[in-house]
């Protein structure tokens, strides 16, 4: 069983890690790369979990953190009600679903 301060330390880590590929992606995508690698690994090791948001950011099948206009493409495609993210380095599109919010006024 992992202590729950180590838990904290890997948490910040990770953290400072996906921040530092957020601002690497577009001068030096390799270090972004290894970044992201480096920040799941720390995840799976300590059993902790990425935030969404920046779950979603890192193509599984390449391990590269993806920024849109950068090094992939974010497109909604209402017949399905999905947004489509496509990495531009291996081609692997993930979909997300979403759907209408109703406003009763």
């Amino acid at each position: 069983m992992i202590p729950g301060h180590f838990k904290k330390i890997a948490r910040e880590r990770i953290s400072i890690l996906l921040k530092l590929a957020e601002a690497e992606v577009s001068e030096h995508p390799e270090r972004s790369k290894r970044y992201a690698e480096l920040a799941r690994t720390i995840g799976t090791r300590y059993k902790v979990r990425l935030p969404k948001k920046y779950k979603r950011r890192i193509c599984k099948k390449c391990r590269a953190y993806m920024k849109p206009g950068v090094n992939c493409t974010v497109r909604l495609v209402p017949k399905e009600r999905c947004v489509v993210w496509r990495c531009s380095e291996c081609g692997k599109e993930r979909r997300y679903p979403y759907s209408k919010r109703y406003n009763n006024l």
